[in-house]
């Protein structure tokens, strides 16, 4: 199963399975929140792999916090304003677990270097992968198609939220020692020198006087699911939807449980079905707006039977797109949104 097919799969089942528990500990509340795109183990996947050891002992446990808090404005990273301060803490515990040791604490002192010589440093040394602006790698952090050998795209350095979280020691650890498991290397053992590596880290500093400031404007009264209770039975709701999706222009492309992939053939549940369709013609219009869009597309509805109880579910396109801060695809997924209420409403009629 590709990446972007489980981290969606994962997302709606957390949406539509039983309420957590009041006592939340770090492992559910990171399942609940970050293993879609980290993966379960912390080995990547859409998001940053957060259990390599270069990551963990280069990172102070604020730069972990600040980063969940506050996300990544304009890039696939979330900012986290629902948890608590103790939830993201139980958080950090447990991406802590993966590489047990004492978190490293950057001193804040800030680092004295000349900004004008580490912009060259930077356009000769950092730019082909962080982008020449800092804007960060090609595919604003997702690319489904990138090796699998390089579990990271290089993060956008001329960003608020990485900026706010990053310590200038932290920078410049990162230059100096690189992080094994990713592209970015030692910029010591490439010739740099302890000051040329302080001249590259006061001018990414520099970006917080252009850093742009990126707010996510979230639609006050759209939930991140659609959810419809049909009449119907399981056979009769899944068929009026085939009917309803095909008389919208749209191909069904399979049918299958939700647990598909995650268990043996035998043991798939199906109460739990996803149909998933697709309009070429739409599916390239948004993907030319922005790849990123591949994170929900093709388009899916799931059927989940319980208790007697038919509901069909999808999730709400037009309140995915606003985590990506891009006016075009908000307003492509405004109409996607409307053609899924359209769909299900005609299906459960």
């Amino acid at each position: 199963m590709s990446y972007h097919v489980l981290s969606i799969t994962l997302i709606l089942a957390f949406f539509i399975s039983q309420p957590a528990s009041a006592d939340e500990n770090g492992a559910t509340l990171y399942a609940e929140n970050c293993a879609a795109c980290h993966g379960n183990q912390g080995n990547g996947g859409v998001g940053v792999p957060l259990a390599l050891p270069d990551f963990q002992y280069a990172i102070s446990d604020q730069f972990l916090e600040r980063t969940i808090r506050n996300g990544r404005p304009g890039r696939v990273m979330p900012a986290f304003k629902n948890l608590s301060n103790e939830q993201i803490r139980a958080i950090v515990r447990h991406i802590r677990s993966w590489a047990p040791g004492k978190p490293i604490r950057h001193p804040s002192i800030k680092v004295n270097g000349d900004p004008a010589k580490g912009r060259l440093l930077y356009k000769n040394h950092c730019a082909s992968c962080h982008g020449k602006n800092g804007e960060g790698g090609k595919g604003t952090g997702v690319t489904f198609s990138r090796p699998r050998d390089l579990p990271i795209i290089a993060p956008a350095l001329n960003n608020r939220g990485f900026l706010y979280a990053a310590s200038d020691q932290m920078i410049k650890a990162t230059l100096m020692n690189g992080r094994e498991g990713t592209p970015m290397v030692s910029y010591l053992k490439q010739g740099l020198s302890e000051q040329d590596i302080n001249d590259v880290v006061s001018f990414i500093r520099s970006f917080e006087k252009q850093a742009p400031t990126l707010v996510i404007q979230e639609p006050d009264h759209d939930n991140l699911t659609v959810a419809y209770e049909s009449p119907y039975g399981m056979k009769e709701t899944i068929a009026a939807l085939k009917r309803a999706i095909i008389g919208e222009n749209f191909r069904i492309i399979r049918i299958q449980t939700l647990d598909n992939g995650l268990v043996k053939k035998a043991q798939e549940d199906h109460h739990k079905v996803i149909i998933y369709f697709c309009n070429f013609q739409l599916l390239n219009d948004a993907l030319a707006v922005d790849p990123r869009v591949g994170l929900f597309l093709p388009c899916r509805i799931t059927v989940v039977e319980r208790q007697g109880k038919v509901m069909v579910y999808a999730l709400n396109p037009k309140r995915l797109s606003y985590l990506f801060n891009n006016d075009e695809l908000n307003k492509l997924c405004d109409g996607m949104s409307e053609v899924y209420i359209s769909i299900i409403e005609e299906a459960t009629l």
